[in-house]
């Protein structure tokens, strides 16, 4: 009888096959639980290795593993990096050709692979179920599987209908993973997908390593410019709500010698993919796009992410932010947002042919977005709690390093709720805005707000200052939706205190503060990089400000002898990259170079000390890099 495989083989499988010298926080409880048999929903912050959660139990296990993942792009860069590992596994989707898919299909029958990825729509054919099950699946592994609600923000009808498929599959054990799900989009995955309730494990869903930072656009192409200067010669992706929007900003970019290339569903899928293959397997590309591009971009190293304009939702700039740092490193990540950004989506709510539920549930997320813009208190505690979690200020947002002026806010805050008591609270920022300045629009008139107490009592403010105030009480949770009425707004408890003066707060004001003394630290930075001779004290002021704002990565804790070396690692694993076509991220993450370039190891027992490199990985590049070492430590 074969026993079950417990954590202690699966410690070293993660040791021989994937180099990692234990579990990441909170997979030993999850990979048990797979191991166990058990279905599973985990919610996982990006970077916190869920891929794994399925990938290590496949090479326990004597069956089949199925991984239906929404993207192309995704399949193939998984499925290749589990090849350098030495794992055998393969993707059926539509680029293979039809003798390829035929080729892959009768290895399947004959148990060569450990996993096979497949595109949903594949995945719920008839022929596809049957052959899977002849094939010994057992365990059916659901990634991005937010993309099954309809309240998501990237929802895929084709998902829907996973779990109308179990039973033609011999109803597999599920592992179901996603990075982005609130509690509905939680309830309808479990719903959609499972035909019992599933064991969930939903983990923290910080980012420590990302620097979270908004502004309101002032000069919106000099803003962008700042960010990528601060990352010069990195890999970023940058946001705009329109395709127009996307081409226009490419061009300005490319006009400043930027290696920038656009992304949007309107260019042809085989310019789609060669832009989207570019920025995968270089390090100084910056894609300009819309939300079509992005979601399964499994490369590690990217530097920064900015939205040109607001967010779809709070869950959209969850998971758009997420794509940068995936490594661990420290990456940056700033919003652009304005008073026709939050007007253009609030009329798109109201145009929308949605039923009135999908209406209040849209306008609840962007009010919790326009809250997360808005707030006085740390972005990272503001985030966290719109998914539920609580935490301490961060550090690591331009809020807590103090870059807003800040105000006495108590005034400003009664005349905002007694506005909206004077109101029922019936009406949104805009309309209490033009009432508070005075300002008798159509409807301020036609429901007689002109006569009330408040018209007026604000003009110390501006409309954009007021929308701002709102927000910020908002984000404080000082006001809120009524649960049962979502149209209405209401004062807290906390709100009641400051309307009655027994409470004092603090509100931001309009305009961040310049940065400091961050050009110097980047220049000091640059410096190391390229082996100017910078001195220690430039490199010590550099090193602190790391907590506060993100480090050339080649630099990051490394001496000026150990950067070198980096830049030496990084050139070979280019050279390895282009000759196998790869991207430079599967030969190995900057992390690992990093990690080298430190330890300097003289060996593959050294080599394979250091975290992320595995006998596979050793025995393929492990000469190269020892021989970069080598030649570096005998200049």
């Amino acid at each position: 009888m074969q026993t079950k495989p417990d954590l202690d083989e699966a410690r070293r499988v993660l040791q021989e096959v994937f180099g990692f010298a234990d579990f990441r926080p909170g997979q030993a409880e999850i990979l048990q639980a797979v191991l166990d048999g058990d279905d599973i929903l985990a919610i996982m912050p990006t970077g916190a290795g869920k891929s794994l959660c399925y990938q290590l139990p496949a090479l326990l296990r004597p069956g089949l593993t199925v991984v239906v993942s929404p993207l192309i792009a995704l399949m193939r860069d998984q499925v290749e990096q589990l090849k350098q590992r030495g794992v055998p596994a393969a993707a059926l989707n539509s680029t293979n050709s039809g003798q390829d898919n035929a080729m892959i299909e009768a290895a399947l029958l004959k148990g060569r692979y450990r996993l096979v990825y497949v595109a949903p729509e594949r995945f719920v054919r008839a022929d596809t179920l049957s052959m899977l099950r002849r094939a010994g699946a057992d365990l059916l592994a659901i990634d991005e599987a937010h993309c099954v609600s309809q309240w998501g923000h990237d929802f895929r009808p084709e998902y829907r209908a996973l779990g109308e498929s179990l039973v033609a599959l011999g109803r597999p054990q599920i592992v179901a993973v996603t990075a982005t799900a609130d509690g509905p989009t939680r309830a309808e995955i479990m719903e959609r997908l499972f035909p019992a309730e599933p064991r969930q494990f939903i983990r923290s869903f910080d980012r420590p390593n990302l620097r979270l930072a908004m502004q309101r656009k002032h000069k919106p192409v000099q803003q962008i410019l700042a960010m990528i200067a601060r990352h010069k010669g990195e890999s970023g992706i940058i946001y705009c709500a329109s395709r127009k929007g996307v081409e226009k900003l490419t061009e300005i970019l490319s006009a400043q010698g930027i290696f920038a290339l656009p992304y949007h569903a309107g260019l042809a899928p085989e310019i789609r993919a060669a832009h989207q293959d570019m920025f995968v397997r270089h390090e100084n590309v910056v894609i300009v796009a819309t939300i079509a591009f992005g979601m399964g971009i499994d490369k590690p190293d990217v530097r920064f992410v900015c939205h040109a304009d607001l967010p779809g939702s709070i869950e959209a700039y969850y998971q758009e932010i997420g794509r940068a740092g995936r490594d661990g490193l420290p990456a940056d990540t700033l919003t652009l947002f304005g008073e026709a950004d939050i007007r253009l989506r609030e009329r798109q709510i109201e145009d929308n042919d949605a039923a009135p539920e999908r209406k209040r549930l849209d306008r609840r997320k962007l009010q919790e977005l326009i809250a997360l813009c808005e707030t006085p208190r740390c972005r990272r505690q503001t985030l966290l709690a719109a998914f539920g979690e609580q935490s301490e200020p961060c550090g690591n947002c331009d809020i807590c390093e103090g870059r807003w002026p800040l105000f006495d806010g108590v005034v400003a805050a009664q005349k905002v709720m007694s506005a909206i008591l004077r109101t029922s609270g019936r009406f949104f920022s805009g309309h209490l805005a033009h009432l508070l300045i005075g300002h008798a629009t159509e409807a301020i008139k036609r429901h007689s707000h002109d006569l009330l107490p408040t018209f007026g009592v604000g003009r110390e403010f501006t409309l954009s200052e007021w929308r701002s105030i709102f927000h910020q009480l908002h984000a404080l949770n000082l006001i809120e939706q009524d649960e049962e009425d979502r149209d209405r707004w209401c004062l807290t408890q906390g709100g009641r205190a400051v309307l009655r003066g027994e409470a004092e707060l603090t509100l931001r004001g309009e305009m961040a503060l310049p940065t400091g003394r961050s050009a110097d630290i980047r220049k000091s930075l640059r410096e190391i990089e390229s082996g100017a001779e910078a001195d220690y004290a430039d490199r010590d002021l550099a090193q602190k400000a790391f907590t506060r704002e993100p480090p050339q990565i080649s630099s990051a804790d490394l001496t000026i002898h150990e950067t070198r070396l980096f830049v030496a690692l990084k050139a070979e694993r280019l050279s390895l990259a282009k000759a196998q076509k790869q991207p430079p991220y599967v030969i190995f993450h900057d992390a690992v170079l990093v990690e080298i370039a430190r330890r300097a190891p003289r060996d593959e027992a050294q080599l394979l000390e250091i975290h992320g490199i595995g006998p596979a990985k050793a025995a393929r590049y492990g000469e190269a890099m020892l021989a970069v070492v080598a030649r570096h430590e005998q200049a």
